[in-house]
C-alpha cells in the first residue's frame, strides 16, 4: 500500500490533494501542519495520520517522512526550510519530493503576462527562492518543482500546461484545484517526471 506525506497539509492546496488523493486512489496519507487535530479533523479516518508540527520542526518532519513513499510540500518554501526537510528526507531513505515554487526564478516569465506579474510580485530571480531552487536541483532527490502562476480557486478547471526549465514561461493563471491534481498525480507517478523543474499554468492563459 503507498502512503505519501502531505507537509503544510492546512493550507487549500494542500487540503485539496488530501481530498483528491482519498477520493481518487487507495493510499494511505501522513498530514503534517500546525493544529493539525484541529484544522484537519475532517480527514480523520483508518486511511489518514496527523502529524502537529512546523515545517521547521525536524521531529516532526521525521515523524511524518518515516515510512513514506514520497512527500509533497503544498508551499513555497525558503532555504531555511528545504534544507532541513532534505536532510531528514535523505535520513530516513525517502527520495521523491513534489515541492511548490514560483515563476519567474530562471528569468522565463515572457509574454503579456510579464509586465503585469514583475509589477506585482518584483524580480523572483533576485529572492532567496531562487537558493530554494538551488538546493533541491543540487540535491539527490527525485525531485519535481512545481512552478505555479497565479493561483485562484475553480473546480471545474482542472487541467494543466507544462513547460520545462529553459521554456518560455506565459500562462497567467491556474487553479489550486488543478496544482492539487497534478501534484497528486506526480505522488501516484500517474505523470512522468524526474529530477524537473516545471511551469504549470491553465491552458489558453497566455
Amino acid at each position: 500500500m503507498a502512503k505519501y506525506a502531505i507537509l503544510a497539509a492546512t493550507g487549500q492546496i494542500g487540503q485539496l490533494t488530501t481530498q483528491y488523493l482519498l477520493d481518487h486512489s487507495s493510499a494511505d496519507l501522513t498530514l503534517l501542519g500546525h493544529n493539525a487535530a484541529q484544522r484537519l479533523n475532517q480527514f480523520t479516518g483508518n486511511r489518514v495520520s496527523l502529524v502537529d508540527g512546523d515545517l521547521k520542526d525536524s521531529f516532526a518532519l521525521k515523524k511524518a517522512i518515516s515510512g513514506v513513499d514520497a512527500v509533497f510540500l503544498a508551499y513555497v518554501a525558503t532555504p531555511d526550510i528545504i534544507e532541513p526537510l532534505i536532510k531528514v528526507m535523505d535520513d530516513s531513505n525517502v527520495k521523491r519530493l513534489i515541492v511548490m515554487s514560483v515563476p519567474d526564478v530562471y528569468q522565463e516569465v515572457e509574454g503579456p503576462f510579464q509586465t503585469w506579474y514583475r509589477e506585482h510580485t518584483g524580480l523572483v530571480w533576485k529572492t532567496n527562492y531562487v537558493d530554494t531552487i538551488n538546493t533541491v536541483e543540487n540535491s539527490d532527490l527525485d525531485y519535481v518543482i512545481l512552478r505555479t502562476t497565479w493561483l485562484y480557486n475553480d473546480a471545474t478547471k482542472t487541467k494543466v500546461t507544462v513547460t520545462k526549465k529553459g521554456e518560455p514561461f506565459k500562462s497567467a493563471q491556474i487553479t489550486r484545484e488543478a496544482v492539487a491534481k497534478f501534484a497528486a498525480e506526480l505522488l501516484e507517478n500517474r505523470v512522468d517526471y524526474h529530477r524537473e523543474s516545471l511551469g504549470i499554468g491553465e491552458p489558453n492563459t497566455e
